[in-house]
């Protein structure tokens, strides 16, 4: 899993991190823990988007509310064909973004390490 941390001062835009067709959308209301403790990832308001890629791999992206964070936006459809360049929501303030990933999967970047939303590839697919 690669989780993505985003202070008040972010854009909390949230792209498609692959190419697939969103297998399902689910929200779940929940608490307002700040984002980087362990227990948001379940306990915290999000919406999971499931998609699986052309080669038939599952992929879940959960959009995480923080403290300050109480509003999530999923454009994502279930049934919809999605792109690796499109927009998949945006969460209002501090939030946070779990990838899950196949294991196997190469990861890209470090712990800490300052990303961009469409540009920073956090992962390959093997």
């Amino acid at each position: 899993m690669i989780s993505i941390f985003m202070s008040p001062w972010n854009v909390h835009a949230n792209w498609f991190p692959v190419d697939g067709k969103v297998k399902s959308v689910v929200h779940k209301n929940g608490n307002y823990h700040k984002a980087w403790l362990p227990k948001a990832s379940e306990e915290n308001e999000h919406a999971d988007v499931m998609i699986t890629t052309p080669e038939g791999e599952d992929i879940l992206v959960r959009q995480i509310a923080g403290a300050v964070a109480r509003r999530i936006v999923t454009y994502a459809k279930e049934g919809e064909e999605c792109y690796i360049d499109e927009h998949m929501g945006f969460i209002k303030l501090g939030s946070r973004v779990d990838v899950l990933l196949p294991i196997g999967t190469e990861v890209c970047c470090r712990m800490d390490q300052p990303t961009t939303g469409d540009q920073t590839v956090i992962a390959k697919l093997k």
